[in-house]
């Protein structure tokens, strides 16, 4: 479910969100499965990297598919965000061959580095898909139920590059990069 503030902050869309969304409906007209390659360049276009309530209105206003529909797409979908993301985006395999080779300390341990101690209260259960973004929007920590790299665990993807047998200080060294601007 999106956050109350991506409800009240993104209620309404400028005339050049509007133009964006318009050329990208225009460039998957008539396409078979036109939806996910909406969804998917109108969340590229935007500066965050996510979809807006408003946008995915406009969406289905403009293209005659149901909200539901738009709606159910965009939650069904992992690579869809609804809430803005980071500059740099670090995703966590909890998966069973990373749990065991220690991706929850890894991830503890991130998000504790990083300033999001909402994790560290123990009130995200061990299932539970997680997505938080550091107050600066540098960075944001996912976790994904599963790469299919079970072989390599612990996994780790940041920026779209997979990292394989990660341990606390490879991570770290990743961040302190990200951090100096080097990656």
């Amino acid at each position: 479910m999106p956050s109350v503030a991506n409800e009240v902050a993104h209620e309404v869309l400028d005339a050049h969100e509007r133009l964006v969304i318009d050329q990208v409906i225009a460039k998957h007209a008539n396409r078979p499965g036109a939806l996910l390659g909406i969804l998917e360049d109108v969340q590229s276009a935007n500066a965050h990297k996510f979809l807006s309530m408003a946008a995915l209105r406009y969406i289905a206003e403009r293209t005659g598919i149901s909200p539901s529909t738009v709606f159910g797409t965009t939650t069904f979908y992992s690579l869809f965000n609804l809430d803005p993301q980071g500059d740099n985006v670090i995703c966590v395999c909890r998966g069973t061959a990373c749990h065991t080779r220690g991706s929850r300390i890894l991830l503890e341990k991130l998000c504790l580095d990083l300033g999001l101690s909402e994790h560290e209260s123990g009130e995200t259960k061990e299932t539970d898909k997680l997505a938080l973004t550091t107050m600066d929007n540098k960075f944001t920590i996912r976790t994904v139920a599963c790469f299919g790299q079970c072989a390599l665990a612990p996994v780790v993807e940041v920026n779209h590059h997979i990292l394989s047998h990660v341990n606390e200080r490879t991570l770290q060294r990743e961040v302190k990069a990200l951090n100096q601007g080097r990656k």
